[in-house]
């Protein structure tokens, strides 16, 4: 008799506990990492100011995970390791505004079912504590222990009986490292719960709590220095949604739960950026998530400042209204789904464009918390101030985007000096030592005059001012705290393309009728999205219209893209509504991609050419239209346009002050 038939003569029966909750592990307990996701979890809802978490062979062979919490009743003891026995949900209306981090009720006994397990607990309240042993599922009885308050959990042997499932454990170093940057990712966003761990019974990390949520401490002791030096602080909150809403659909149905949206966090400046996607931390609601929208709006946003092939790092925090969340749709919960998607990217897009649009040469991020070691910032001397009183303003509807920019208060006397000395350099005082002026651009520099301080209020530009030119490739210019070197064509091709984008923004895209139209085969799917979307279409200059069921007829093109193959760019954009119809900006991306690359073909011929020898006002000119444009911190293919020495480390070179 063939398997089939004889299955099909199997009755139906209910599976014992023990399986279900097997079952119920494979989907919750991949590895020793989500053990101690759970747990830990567990630990933070029952309210936890402290949790250890002692592991040994990667938490194979033990995860101990003690808090302070409010502890277990004893007679809740036997509850607690049994499926869908949960404190955190009561109702269908609980379920729909989740606020803990666990709810399902299905870890525990999970756990239980694949590992020799205890649970020792005692509340305040208690005379003693208690423990309930299991093992492999079968439940012991629950006898007194001495306990302080809060809960202890041991998870031994994890898989030892379900071989398979060990089978596919990696090494310990590999296992630890999950475990880790679980911990990381926790750590930032709890930065009021101390963390310590340690790994055959040594310590291996601690995260000192903080009650202060931005203070910065956590970022340097998760991240590095040199993530939190050039992090830029967002906190922008959404004040109307109809500021946002694309259509009118997206304002009336979508503006609903929109109130209460709120993004703060960090995110690295473009010059720092990854090989990979390893520093990206995404949080909904303080619980960390990946999101496929949300990060299309963050690879959106730096789209026109990364190289290409690189990623930016950063740590988001966003605040939304829990009803318009579910949290429910994971199985370890590592996805939400978010109502109004098209919104919540809108906005993410939004904010983050505008501050990265700040990153102007000049203009300095960074946190630098007060309370931090100097060992902890190496490079001490390069940190810039982040003083919140210079939070920038931007002009858009965003209002604060809350960057802080560097500025450089200087004592009267400092600036005279400065001031002296410059001007003292290109009127030709003395021979021609290397403050001549034939020293410092050849028979350019004979027309040169000092450029009056644009400011009397005791404060030297960012930039600083122009000495000199070095290789006919490089500006040297002094500020009030050392050097500033500018390469000076990857600098002009920003503000060239910056400034192509301006005004091409200011005019909208004019369209380029056809001299005769053209039919564009595609595919059904493709045809019918261009129907649809034909009015979005229009606005990015494609007048089209269906000609069929697999065709489309172009009457008009974008006029700057006119000379491309306009009819590939056309299968691209209905690819990507096809591929992201779900998020505002499908299509027009490819578009935008499109003209932005011209643009910047168009600035890089336009842009100053190296070995061209600058006049020292040419070159300060280049220096104030630097501090004035947006992202011209870095060039149009995302490396940096300046770098500054400090007098500090100029000094250190030298050995000076020793």
């Amino acid at each position: 008799m063939s398997a089939h038939a004889h299955n099909g003569h199997m009755p139906i029966r209910t599976l014992p506990d023990t399986l279900i909750n097997q079952i119920a592990a494979g989907e919750v307990v991949e590895r020793p990492a989500s053990v101690v996701k759970e747990l830990v979890e567990n630990a933070l809802d029952a309210g936890a100011r402290r949790i250890d978490i002692d592991l040994e062979a990667g938490g194979v062979r033990l995860i101990r995970v003690r808090d302070d919490g409010a502890g277990i009743a004893q007679d809740d003891l036997p509850l607690a390791i049994q499926r869908h026995a949960t404190s955190k949900i009561a109702s269908l209306d609980d379920l729909e505004s989740v606020a803990t981090l666990g709810f399902r009720g299905e870890a525990l006994p999970s756990i239980a079912s694949v590992s020799r397990f205890s649970l020792t607990s005692r509340r305040e309240a208690d005379a003693h504590g208690a423990i309930l042993s299991t093992d492999g599922g079968r439940v012991g009885t629950v006898t007194p222990k001495a306990h302080p308050r809060g809960t202890t959990v041991e998870v031994h042997e994890l898989f030892y009986n379900v071989p398979a499932r060990r089978k596919f454990l990696r090494a310990e170093r590999t296992e630890l490292g999950h475990i880790e940057e679980w911990l990381r990712s926790l750590a930032l966003a709890r930065p009021d719960v101390e963390l310590r761990v340690s790994h055959n019974g040594r310590p291996a990390r601690r995260y000192q709590s903080d009650d202060a949520m931005f203070s910065g401490e956590r970022l340097i002791v998760a991240l590095g220095a040199e993530f939190a030096r050039n992090a830029l602080e967002i906190d922008h909150a959404m004040a109307h949604a109809a500021e946002y809403a694309r259509n009118e659909d997206a304002s009336s149905e979508s503006g609903k739960g929109a109130h209460g949206l709120r993004l703060r966090g960090w995110i690295a400046q473009p010059t720092y950026n990854r090989a990979s996607a390893d520093q990206q931390y995404l949080y909904v609601n303080r619980r960390a998530v990946r999101d496929r929208s949300i990060a299309h709006a963050v690879k959106q946003a730096y789209a026109d400042v990364l190289f290409h092939g690189r990623h930016p790092a950063y740590v988001l925090f966003l605040d939304i209204d829990p009803r318009a969340v579910d949290v429910n749709v994971h199985p370890a919960k590592r996805e939400v789904r978010i109502r109004d998607q098209r919104l919540v990217h809108d906005f993410v897009y939004r904010t983050l464009h505008a501050a990265l649009a700040q990153t102007s040469a000049g203009a300095a991020g960074g946190v630098a918390p007060s309370s931090l070691q100097a060992s902890q910032l190496a490079a001490g001397e390069q940190t810039h101030s982040s003083d919140p009183s210079h939070a920038s303003n931007s002009g858009s509807a965003l209002g604060q985007a809350a960057m802080r920019y560097q500025t450089l208060p200087l004592s009267g006397a400092r600036v005279n000096d400065i001031r002296a000395s410059y001007a003292a350099l290109y009127r030709g005082d003395g021979e021609s030592g290397p403050g001549s002026q034939r020293h410092i651009s050849g028979a350019a520099a004979l027309h040169a005059v000092p450029q009056p301080l644009p400011r009397g209020d005791g404060q030297i530009p960012p930039l600083g001012y122009a000495i000199a030119q070095l290789h006919g490739i490089y500006i040297l210019a002094e500020t009030a705290d050392g050097l500033i070197v500018v390469d000076m064509h990857a600098a002009h091709e920003r503000i060239g393309y910056e400034k192509l984008k301006a005004a091409h923004g200011r005019e909208g895209l004019r369209t380029q009728p056809l001299l005769v139209p053209q039919t564009v085969a595609v595919s059904d799917r493709e045809a019918e999205l261009g129907e649809l979307h034909a009015a979005a279409l229009a606005e990015l200059g494609f007048d089209l219209s269906r000609a069929g069921p697999g065709a489309l007829l172009l009457r008009s093109v974008p006029a700057l893209l006119a000379g491309t193959d306009v009819e590939a760019l056309l299968r691209d954009v209905l690819a990507d509504l096809r591929e992201q119809g779900t998020t505002p900006t499908a299509g027009t991306d490819r578009v935008t991609a499109a003209r932005d690359t011209l643009f910047a073909t168009m600035a890089c011929h336009a842009a100053v050419r190296a070995h061209r020898r600058l006049t020292v006002p040419e070159m300060n000119a280049l220096l104030r239209d630097m501090e004035s444009t947006e992202r011209s911190g870095q060039c149009n293919h995302g490396r940096p346009t300046w770098t500054r020495f400090s007098l500090a480390e100029i000094d250190r070179w030298f050995l000076r002050g020793r």
